[in-house]
């Protein structure tokens, strides 16, 4: 049941989420193969008082608990903000409020917490219920009536102090799988006044045991200037960790020269849990010194995104891995960090560095990492490199570009690097008979292309973009505008036109290039598209075509992404599907799907009223609720399901 969701959530003006992008990705990755640790009717016994805290554990409080996913954990694009305490499984099981408030604010939708409460409480702080089946209490019959005023499943409602108050133990509702969630369990929060969210396991619960250390698995070593090597090459990279208990090491020393990043893969457990859990606390040493210590304690959710300047983003994107970086990159604002010196950055120039990182989880469970850096010279002949599979390849790490090449003979040949029409011949910085390697400081020289023997790139550079103010790039078939802080470094910006399966792709810079928030792009297509509105943007990931949508007008398209990357200009003219799975005088249930750019309204009636359908995107299935209970579907009955392009599926029948 682990809280990992995948949600596209238009609504950034929602005091839930206030300050994250408007377009949130998550992702849930939920398993059921674990021992339960209690039973249906266990959660049906009167509350135990949790010891030590003025707060109740908010699942079968007083008995063993089991999580799915901590707080402050790495997601793909944010932080986890909460607790996934277990339900074994089940849809159906009472939540209680941890403590005395009111309610004060309510979501109901398909994607994202889904049936989500929040209590606000006498201290400031705000609990926080997601992922509900449904909600308890008077406020139940509030929420369909309102569902039912506005004619709209999805809602997000505040109350005042003296509308809906709550007692602590009371239950306000029953777990669930809805919203962005693959598995049924609770997603909990605690909020302080600045709506920071906390990490509620520090609030004395003694329903989670956690007896176990964290957990090294590997770790990467970064050259962050174009003269640091290691083990005498430019880049990054990993080296995996023998462990042996509650330690973990490196058992041969790795040959370093300069200012090196330090970077590691690991994950905590808790007791009676497979799962994996974030580590909230870690510290690096060099030499018994203290050069970097990450405190994840709180979050801030107008910050959550810039998770992108914590891990190494390229690996994230390629491997699906998530290294967290011990050093702080220029870009980086979290403010995790504390003791530390050079940013995290460990500089061997010679002798060795003994390396201690030191892992510790909420319970103050601790794990140690420990491996030596030991100092190299600077050489232009390297010892072991691995065989290149093309004959000429290039990669951009931050302000430099690496271009390596296949060697043409016994003796090495000069390269020409072509800028602005200019020609320099250029040698390389280090080779091996397998490879040559060419350092280039793009901040020095953009080149427009580079002839060597083994063939020629062109690199399609159009522009250096700074990070700290406005700036827009213009051109013959694409505007692209760069809102102040929305790059986290200085991008070297090299756009494409290209055809992929008779789709024109638009290349604007690189999908391993990560951005805060969203830049603005325009697009001036060919006159084939004639502002056609069923064609749309979509941003290009593999064969996957995730939609953007966009705004015509004169010939040209208008849309925001939270990615660089590939796109393309799609036609979706398909019209959703819509199969019945039961339409009878007690509900109409049905599953719907659409193949290209998603579910954009769902309506029903039945003899001309609007009639409320719950949609569960996971599955595709729409399910009618009726205002009235004790009143039959009976009459005509409409179902219209529109897309994003605004292709229209109808479905009648006369229900008898």
């Amino acid at each position: 049941m682990r809280s990992c969701w995948s949600l596209r959530l238009n609504n950034s003006n929602s005091p839930l989420l206030r300050g994250s992008s408007s377009i949130l990705i998550l992702m849930a990755c939920l398993s059921t193969n674990v021992r339960a640790q209690f039973s249906f009717s266990d959660a049906l016994k009167p509350a135990k008082e949790s010891t030590g805290s003025s707060y109740l554990f908010p699942v079968n409080p007083g008995h063993p608990n089991l999580l799915a996913g901590t707080m402050g954990e790495l997601r793909s694009t944010h932080f986890h903000s909460g607790i996934d305490v277990r339900t074994n499984n089940m849809v159906g099981v009472p939540i209680l409020a941890t403590q005395r408030g009111y309610i004060s604010h309510i979501i109901v939708g398909a994607y994202g917490y889904g049936h989500a409460m929040l209590i606000t409480h006498p201290d400031g702080n705000t609990s926080l219920y997601g992922h509900l089946d449904q909600f308890k209490g008077a406020i139940t019959k509030h929420i369909l009536q309102e569902q039912y005023r506005r004619k709209s499943f999805d809602l997000d409602i505040e109350f005042s102090a003296n509308q809906f108050p709550v007692n602590r133990g009371d239950t306000i509702g029953l777990s669930g799988n809805t919203g962005g969630s693959s598995g049924p369990h609770l997603h909990f929060e605690i909020r302080n006044e600045n709506k920071e969210a906390l990490n509620p396991l520090t609030f004395g619960f003694t329903e989670i045991e956690d007896k176990l250390a964290p957990i090294g698995l590997r770790i990467a070593l970064k050259t962050l200037d174009i003269n640091s090597r290691v083990n005498d090459r430019f880049g990054r990279y990993e080296f995996g960790l023998v462990r042996n208990g509650k330690t973990a090491r490196l058992p041969y020393p790795i040959l370093v020269r300069g200012k090196i990043g330090i970077e590691i893969l690991a994950h905590d457990k808790i007791d009676h849990s497979q799962f994996r859990h974030g580590i909230n606390h870690i510290e690096l040493y060099a030499d018994s010194t203290l050069i970097f210590k990450q405190d994840i304690d709180k979050i801030d959710f107008n910050t959550s995104r810039d998770i992108l300047t914590l891990m190494d983003f390229r690996t994230l994107k390629a491997k699906g891995v998530r290294f967290n970086k011990l050093y702080i990159e220029d870009g980086n604002p979290l403010q995790f960090y504390k003791d530390v010196l050079s940013r995290g950055a460990v500089t061997v120039e010679n002798g060795t560095k003994k390396i201690k990182i030191i892992l510790r989880d909420f319970s103050d469970n601790e794990s140690v990492v420990t491996f030596t850096l030991q100092a190299d010279p600077l050489t232009e002949n390297v010892t072991f490199i691995e065989p290149l599979l093309k004959s000429i390849d290039f990669e951009i790490q931050e302000n430099i570009l690496v271009v390596s090449t296949k060697p043409c003979g016994q003796k090495e040949k000069t390269i020409k690097l072509f800028s602005k029409g200019n020609a320099t011949e250029i040698t390389s910085t280090y080779r091996h008979p397998n490879r040559l390697v060419y350092l280039i400081d793009l901040k020095k020289t953009l080149p427009d292309s580079i002839q060597t023997c083994a063939g020629a790139i062109n690199f399609n550079f159009k522009d250096i973009v700074p990070s700290l103010t406005d700036y827009t790039y213009y051109s013959d078939w694409a505007d692209i505008e760069f809102p102040n802080r929305v790059l986290y470094d200085t991008l070297f910006l090299n756009i494409a036109q290209s055809k992929r399966n008779q789709v024109d792709v638009f290349s604007i810079g690189t999908a391993t290039t990560p951005i805060h928030n969203g830049i603005n792009v325009i697009l001036k297509p060919s006159n084939e598209y004639q502002n056609d509105k069923k064609i749309a943007a979509y941003h290009l990931e593999g064969n996957r075509f995730e939609y953007l949508g966009g705004e015509w007008n004169n010939g040209r398209i208008n849309f925001t992404t939270p990615e660089l990357g590939d796109f393309a200009l799609v036609r979706d003219s398909i019209p959703p599907s819509v199969s019945r799975i039961s339409c009878t005088n007690l509900s109409a249930r049905f599953r719907i799907r659409d193949n290209l750019s998603g579910i954009a309204k769902i309506e029903a009636t039945i003899n001309g009223e609007w009639l409320l359908m719950k949609y569960d995107y996971k599955t595709g299935i729409v399910q009618s609720d009726r205002l009235d209970k004790t009143k039959q579907l009976k009459g005509d009955f409409q179902l219209k399901i529109t897309d994003r392009a605004g292709n229209e599926k109808l479905y009648t029948q006369k229900i008898l």
